[in-house]
């Protein structure tokens, strides 16, 4: 082959050898933002050198990093788990790299940039090995599942809370009622509200909204943290004491809810003054819910039929 020929053909070599690197460049570019639109990230870990191959951005920006602001290496991913999960997160991925499980698998949180926490589901697999059977490289994908949790916690919150106050519901209210009624001593105070159809009626159902939420803070804040408050509907709550029915703390804690009932309500649109009726019973052992709920009620409409603004304990 004349030097010429060599030539030309290392010539057309170097533009081949360039055209491939175009079309890595650009498959590599088209997967990365493929695997971004999905939330996915894709890593590769050489185990020898703890090296990380991340094949799009994803892993970095979802914990909150610029690129290459965070280190590619397994120490650095290591040092990011959670100190909660980590030690579960590490027996999952060695019980895979020592054989002990087909893959590995965890869903867990990790610290980003600030302390921000992410959380994550990661997968992964072992692709090589060597000519002993050591592995050599696993390939596994993140997925930032941040937003499910966060949906998740919320479907938790609607499940056992007032959606408007944030209080107990009456499901949240069986299963406290059941929980203090094993433990110890138990009353029920079963609270109507009084005059506030009138706020409805004259500043709109808005205020009334806005009157339940302050009064729901006033009352937690008038309780100690053992007295679990809770919203049946309406302007009807119930608080479950952890006391004797003598115990003295049941009648202060009473006026003290009274009392954050008559403290005048400031609205965007006016004032508001409403009162409260409140019977209080104490629940016996065979008791259900209901039981000790209709009991309380009973006590309650005594003091709306006496003119209201009171409570009442019954024995």
């Amino acid at each position: 082959m004349s030097e010429e020929a060599l030539r030309q053909q290392i010539q057309n070599l170097k533009k081949h050898n360039a055209r491939l690197k175009r079309i890595a460049h650009d498959a590599r570019n088209k997967l990365s933002a493929a695997l971004d639109g999905t939330g996915l990230c894709l890593w590769q870990l050489d185990i020898p050198s703890g090296k990380l191959v991340i094949f799009n951005r994803r892993w970095g920006a979802m914990l909150g990093f610029q690129p290459n602001e965070s280190e590619a290496k397994f120490e650095a991913w290591r040092a990011h788990l959670h100190p909660d999960d980590a030690d579960e997160v590490l027996k999952s991925f060695y019980d895979h790299i020592e054989g002990r499980a087909p893959y590995y698998e965890a869903l867990h949180r990790m610290l980003g940039k600030n302390g921000k926490i992410t959380w994550v589901l990661d997968r992964g697999r072992v692709t090589e090995w060597d000519e002993q059977g050591n592995p050599l490289k696993v390939t596994g994908t993140h997925i930032d599942m941040t937003k499910e949790k966060q949906y998740e916690a919320q479907l938790a919150m609607l499940a056992h809370h007032d959606p408007l106050t944030g209080l107990a519901n009456r499901h949240a209210l069986q299963n406290h009622f059941s929980q203090m009624l094993s433990t110890g001593p138990l009353c029920m105070a079963f609270i109507d509200l009084d005059n506030f159809k009138h706020v409805n009626d004259t500043l709109g159902h808005r205020s009334g909204d806005e009157v339940l939420m302050q009064l729901s803070q006033r009352i937690r804040e008038a309780v100690p943290p053992n007295v679990v408050v809770g919203r049946l509907g309406g302007d009807e709550f119930v608080l479950l004491l952890p006391f004797l029915i003598d115990y003295p703390k049941v009648r202060i804690l009473a006026q003290a809810v009274l009392d954050a009932a008559l403290a005048p309500f400031d609205l965007d649109n006016g004032n508001a003054q409403i009162g409260a009726s409140i019977g209080i019973a104490p629940v016996q052992a065979r008791d259900s819910f209901n039981d000790a709920l209709k009991r309380a009620d009973e006590a309650m409409y005594q003091i709306k039929k006496n003119g209201k603004q009171g409570f009442r304990l019954v024995g």
